[in-house]
């Protein structure tokens, strides 16, 4: 055990879901709690960020495809918020038909 840094006091437990013990070749099963919290599965992927504290954050992550990076540029995503604002507003169309729909986009003055 390493007696470099002392065992954590009573009154410094704020916060803390569970503990784990650093096995063999450095690794650690991160509790229940943990894994719960974060959605975390066999062969997710974490994040670990070391503050200037010393505090350790552990961060979900989430692997996107590469032919669906687009999707989550920050474009994209502007015109998703648009949308949804839209959408939320009551900023709609209904078309009976296709052609309706088509002849909208091609002159969207004349509907």
């Amino acid at each position: 055990m390493n007696t470099d840094h002392p065992q954590t006091s009573e009154g410094d437990d704020e916060g803390v879901v569970g503990r784990a013990q650093v096995r063999s070749k450095s690794q650690i099963t991160l509790p229940r709690e943990v894994r719960d919290a974060l959605h975390l599965e066999q062969g997710d992927v974490v994040e670990f960020t070391v503050t200037p504290d010393g505090d350790v954050k552990l961060r979900a992550m989430t692997t996107i495809p590469t032919d669906q990076r687009w999707f989550w540029t920050e474009e994209w995503q502007a015109g998703e918020r648009e949308a949804s604002a839209d959408i939320a507003a009551g900023r709609t169309r209904f078309f009976e038909s296709d052609e309706e729909f088509l002849a909208y986009l091609h002159d969207p003055d004349k509907s």
